[in-house]
């Protein structure tokens, strides 16, 4: 009996923030920047790296808090158009065991709407998450989908701040 499972799935968020797009631009593209909103408090790392580059790797291994589970995110950017839009593609583990792969891909497009330049970020992930390792399969998917929406939030909230 195969007791593997995979669950695909797809999501799709939106995010307006009333900044440049340069400056929101410079949030994923500038390492310095996106430390101060890809992760959290919480979270102790025992190795982090970004290199943002066309077949560059970005890394985010640690524990959230000292005695949590080894969390390791290692991504490969496959796309970068400056300005324009970002594709790259990661996998997780958890404790050694392989959570998940996805494929994700941010475009930016500027806006104004009379009070200035604005931007609409738009940020696709398809996944499969793999084994249930973060509960089932669904529930799995459900909360890389919110996990990202809190980071979209702390970037917004970053740049309201001058960061």
């Amino acid at each position: 009996m195969n007791d593997r499972t995979q669950t695909h799935a797809t999501f799709v968020l939106e995010r307006e923030y009333p900044v440049p797009l340069e400056r929101v631009w410079a949030a994923f593209a500038d390492p310095e920047i996106k430390r101060k909103w890809f992760g959290s408090d919480d979270f102790v790392y025992v190795e982090r790296s970004d290199e943002f580059r066309i077949g560059g790797v970005a890394i985010d291994d640690g524990r959230l808090g000292e005695d949590g589970p080894l969390s390791q995110f290692h991504a490969t950017y496959t796309d970068i158009s400056p300005n324009e839009r970002i594709v790259y593609t990661y996998d997780m583990w958890l404790d050694g065991v392989h959570a998940s792969t996805s494929i994700s891909t941010i475009v930016f497009e500027p806006t104004d709407d009379g009070a200035g330049p604005g931007t609409r970020l738009t940020f696709t992930e398809q996944g499969v998450h793999l084994d249930g390792v973060h509960g089932p399969g669904p529930d799995a998917a459900a909360g890389r989908e919110s996990g990202t929406a809190g980071l979209l939030d702390a970037i917004g909230k970053l740049l309201a701040n001058g960061g």
